[in-house]
């Protein structure tokens, strides 16, 4: 079958191009804009790329179309595919009917996390000898790509973790991605709101959340820490399914499956304990409560396909992690750079506050570009401000899309702050705080490619 993506290059797509691929499908796609990593990718993997929207490219018609959810009505391919009645669907809808449905579908969703959580799960499956297929919205330092297919090939059988985003399908379908799933187990990190350009509230996500939760088989699991409100309330509108909840271990929750202990206050190690009282411990290179969590998340749902709690441990104490999560690209004697995704004002704080713990009085220089939609509109920005407290500066990059007061963040920062609106400008005020400093940690936080400035900074340093 020749099947032809519009929207290819995003990691979702471009992942899912890959699977059909290894299938067997003659693959085709299309992007506004076509180039690496995802374009490297694709072509490795023999599939055609053309860049812009020519209609000509649907001729001769494709078997089907897979519309990814970027592409909008107006768009070129996208009106002559209707006019001309081509084939089409959306890409979580191919996932879940050609690669999910006949898998044990272990599903991550939450707001923040989920990448990290997924290759996690991922991980231990793989070390526990499961062999998963995996979607993944990131790529895991420990297997070098977003996405597989499951060992067995013909994906009759086998296990499937799959990056489960709330996000909506296409143009033609609100609904969010994950309930095209066939999830079997179900994690949900955290729940807050975020992505405000499709959803007005937080109850229009939780309503997502919960049909995603009505379609979870009873002798399924889903998977949250106790305690979290936002969460409980989506559980509270039914639950037809096994719950098991998380919690530390001197938390008063009654009765939670599994609970845990940090060991060191950086989270660098914790105890797990699982409902049978089994302890077993993690030490690895990665820091903050957050990352503890999503790796007892990651140990619950692989332990409801058959992995030991002691298997799953030693798993996480080998994880390498993922590209662009607290991803180091620059390291000195003096300085170390990182590449974060932070996308939301709790990922900023997690992330920070797990980076201080584990550094102590070390200088932290945070320099956060709003990107995602959410924070482009200026929603989070009555708690921007405190997201940043860990760090000894902040620097906020006020690119042309941001048309709200940032100054009034920079304002409200319990820290110095400085609002840059050019990158030379940004360079520069980067560089300064470093001079002679003896020991430095700069964290860029985008969840784009942030004009070049990742490799300026570095280049500079260098």
């Amino acid at each position: 079958m020749h099947i032809h993506i519009l929207g290819i290059c995003g990691t979702f797509m471009g992942s899912l191009a890959q699977l059909a691929k290894q299938l067997g499908h003659q693959v085709s796609g299309c992007d506004a804009n076509v180039y690496p990593p995802m374009s490297t990718q694709l072509e490795l993997a023999g599939i055609s790329l053309i860049e812009g929207f020519d209609p000509q490219q649907l001729e001769p018609a494709p078997d089907l179309i897979i519309v990814g959810n970027a592409m909008s009505r107006g768009n070129l391919c996208v009106e002559y595919m209707l006019d001309n009645g081509l084939a089409y669907t959306s890409g979580p809808q191919w996932l879940g009917e050609n690669i999910l449905r006949d898998q044990h579908v272990l599903s991550v969703s939450g707001t923040h996390g989920k990448t990290t959580t997924s290759s996690m799960l991922a991980k231990i499956l793989d070390h526990g000898g499961l062999k998963p297929g995996f979607l993944i919205g990131g790529v895991p330092s420990d297997f070098g790509l977003s996405a597989r297919l499951s060992e067995a090939g013909d994906n009759s059988s086998g296990y499937f973790v799959v990056e489960a985003d709330e996000y909506d399908s296409a143009f033609f379908d609100k609904r969010s991605k994950f309930v095209h799933y066939h999830s079997n187990t179900l994690v949900i990190n955290n729940l807050e709101f975020d992505h405000a350009d499709i959803f007005e509230n937080l109850a229009a996500i939780q309503k997502q959340f919960h049909h995603l939760v009505r379609t979870i088989p009873s002798t399924g699991s889903v998977i949250y820490p106790a305690g979290v409100e936002n969460i409980q309330q989506v559980i509270d509108q039914g639950c037809w399914s096994q719950i098991q909840t998380l919690a530390e271990q001197s938390s008063s929750e009654a009765g939670p499956q599994w609970r845990y202990r940090l060991l060191e206050k950086d989270g660098s190690s914790f105890q797990v304990m699982d409902a049978d009282k089994n302890l077993a411990e993690v030490h690895w290179q990665h820091s903050g409560l957050h990352n503890a969590l999503n790796g007892v998340a990651a140990i619950a749902a692989a332990a409801s396909v058959g992995v030991s709690l002691e298997v799953a441990c030693q798993a996480l104490s080998q994880f390498v992690g993922v590209k662009r999560r607290m991803e180091v690209i620059h390291q000195d004697s003096r300085v170390t750079v990182y590449d974060d995704f932070a996308h939301h004002p709790t990922a900023i704080k997690t992330t920070l506050d797990g980076l201080r713990a584990k550094v102590a009085g070390e200088k932290i220089i945070a320099i956060v570009e709003p990107r995602s939609a959410t924070m482009k509109m200026g929603l989070h920005q009555g708690i921007l401000s405190g997201s940043v407290d860990a760090a000894d500066q902040a620097l906020w990059y006020k690119s042309a899309a941001v048309n709200w007061d940032i100054q009034s963040v920079a304002d409200g920062c319990a820290i110095p702050a400085l609002v840059c609106d050019d990158i030379e400008q940004l360079l520069t005020a980067a560089l300064k705080p470093l001079s002679g400093v003896k020991k430095a940690h700069v964290v860029i936080m985008s969840n784009g490619g942030f004009e070049g400035f990742h490799r300026r900074l570095v280049a500079a340093l260098e």
